[in-house]
């Protein structure tokens, strides 16, 4: 029984676990932001456009069927909305701040390779004297 406690416990408390768990709570946290983007700036810009941010009210009545298209409208909407907010308010911004960290590290990189280039052509010619 022992043994099988001390194999939980470190299964339970190792380091991807506990990264994930943060990972996990800073999603969660992380969607109320993003809810209030698309609820509270995108989408009164859908109503500006399409006059309403709820479709469900839109019906194909087939027969004896109701087919509620509306709410799929409603859905496809709210997800494209999360999705051009997650690519432009994250995906874009970090993009450009990898790619301006990665274009001042090989500048920083190339200034001291041409430096060591440099100190070796030195100490070559002066091996040759």
């Amino acid at each position: 029984m022992k043994k099988l406690y001390e194999d939980f416990k470190a299964f339970a408390f190792r380091g991807d676990i506990i990264g994930l768990a943060v990972a996990f709570v800073m999603a969660v946290a992380f969607a109320n932001v993003i809810s209030a983007v698309v609820n509270d700036i995108i989408m009164p810009i859908v109503a500006i456009i399409f006059g309403t941010t709820d479709f469900s009210g839109l019906v194909w009545h087939l027969r004896d069927a109701a087919i509620y298209y509306g709410s799929f409208i409603t859905s496809l909407v709210t997800f494209l909305a999360i999705a051009f907010g997650v690519f432009f308010l994250i995906i874009k911004p970090y993009e450009a701040y990898k790619n301006m960290k990665m274009a001042g590290g090989e500048t920083e990189a190339a200034s001291v390779d041409d430096e060591r280039v440099a100190l070796l052509r030195e100490i070559r010619d002066a091996l040759k004297k």
